[in-house]
């Protein structure tokens, strides 16, 4: 028997409205990336004046524990003083110099020791402009042009992969999006996520042609997928057979679900990575890498062109460095994988307990629930999730000073910043909240 959901005040948000209503005239939708404008959770966006550790402040002066972590990045917790320290140092000599400098050196380093696919990195902007480039590499060095990528997984906005690509695209109740062209997306094969005799048929239906296959190993722009056990190995074993690449999208997973990404997690090693958020320490920074002859094929090194006048900028290479030095830590990730096991197994007993269908997973400072019955492999199955009721759990959760992200395909994340006592009133507001809308 569930427990009456006890009131809370109205949350005011007042200065978040003004602020939204003068930006719709201002930007499309009011917002600089689309999922930010809530409108799938049937509300308006929360504007944030700061962030701290593992939470976050709106322009009313709420205060929110954030398990969004501005998308990954801030898995240290927000504005961390070693970060913040180091980067005031850094800005007394340049915001950006558009030619080398040493903190590139310090930080490929890094990249390359704890990620096991990776012997040469070449460092961008984003994680769409690293998904961008390595497909060009993918497609360069292999001499093909078709490409497999999963349902539900998103790699960026580049048009070759808005097909089937979930996250904000779902989330807004959009086709795949208008002004990309068929030819563009011609080449582009799509199979469900977990499904091996799919991929297989697709490599049967176009003989030599698929330049390789590209994934989130754990996918979270369908919210929380996992691969299933011999997914990730298969099709490891699926490119060799056929002479394809293999690319893990560890933009989101690198250096979340363990210090070398999911490949370290799962002993699975692609040809190819893909990696931002942490390691730009919440700049903006991706990467991709891989076998050192695949990456002799970029520019100048050979003639696969890719350039980027702030790739490699000071500031974000000072942030990635500080971020790594503080995850390498002994017990950072046994200590992300306690906090984030707990609060998961919370939100299930609590969702369950009020007599909704729930089903959900974590791994290490990673996570997602679906308020359907699972357990949920693809995206198809992700889409059988009650987003209406997900909307008016967002809200209340609000109200009770809890940060989710405003999408039901969207995972969340847990930082170093979270304590237990955090942990504690977030499940406490889940509690009431699935008591209310049950």
């Amino acid at each position: 028997m569930t427990s009456a959901p006890v009131s809370v005040p109205a949350l005011n948000t007042s200065r978040s409205q003004e602020l939204f209503s003068a930006a719709q005239t201002l930007m499309p939708g009011g917002v600089s990336s689309p999922v930010r404008a809530f409108r799938s959770v049937d509300g308006d966006p929360i504007v944030f004046d700061r962030v701290k550790g593992a939470y976050a402040w709106d322009v009313d002066g709420n205060r929110y524990i954030d398990y969004i972590g501005s998308w990954g990045p801030a898995i240290c917790g927000h504005a961390h003083p070693k970060v913040i320290g180091a980067l005031r140092n850094a800005l007394g000599k340049g915001t950006s110099f558009g030619a080398p400098c040493a903190l590139e050196n310090q930080l490929a380093e890094m990249v390359i020791d704890a990620v096991p696919s990776v012997e040469m990195v070449r460092f961008v902007n984003s994680g769409t402009e690293a998904c961008m480039s390595v497909l060009r590499l993918m497609r360069a060095f292999t001499g093909r042009e078709k490409l497999i990528k999963f349902e539900g997984c998103y790699h960026g906005h580049a048009d070759m992969f808005l097909v089937k690509a979930g996250s904000g695209v779902a989330t807004l109740g959009l086709p795949d999006s208008p002004g990309v062209p068929r030819s563009t997306t011609a080449s582009t094969l799509t199979a469900p996520y977990n499904d091996l005799e799919a991929v297989k048929r697709l490599f049967a239906e176009n003989p030599g042609e698929i330049a390789g296959v590209i994934l989130e190993p754990v996918v979270g722009n369908a919210g929380f997928l996992p691969p299933e056990p011999g997914f990730l190995e298969g099709l490891r074993e699926i490119t060799a057979e056929n002479g394809a690449l293999l690319t893990f999208d560890e933009v989101m997973t690198g250096f979340r679900i363990s210090y070398g990404g999911a490949q370290a997690k799962f002993g699975i090693t692609p040809d190819l990575t893909t990696l931002g958020k942490v390691i730009g320490g919440g700049l903006p920074v991706g990467a991709y890498g891989g076998r050192a002859e695949i990456m002799a094929m970029v520019a100048p090194a050979g003639p696969m062109y890719q350039a980027g006048t702030l790739s490699g900028n000071p500031l974000a290479m000072t942030a990635g460095i500080h971020t790594l030095e503080l995850l390498r830590q002994s017990g950072t990730y046994e200590k992300l994988e306690a906090t984030t096991s707990r609060l998961l197994a919370g939100i299930l007993a609590a969702g369950r307990d009020a007599g909704l269908p729930i089903c959900g997973g974590s791994i290490s400072a990673m996570f997602g629930f679906f308020l359907c019955d699972g357990p949920v492999r693809n995206f198809e199955q992700a889409k059988a999730a009650d987003t209406k009721r997900f909307g008016k759990l967002h809200r209340a959760m609000l109200e009770r000073g809890v940060y989710l992200a405003p999408s039901a395909f969207e995972a969340g994340f847990t930082s170093l910043a979270h304590t237990d006592e955090d942990i504690d009133i977030t499940l406490e507001a889940f509690r009431d909240c699935f008591a209310a809308i049950a």
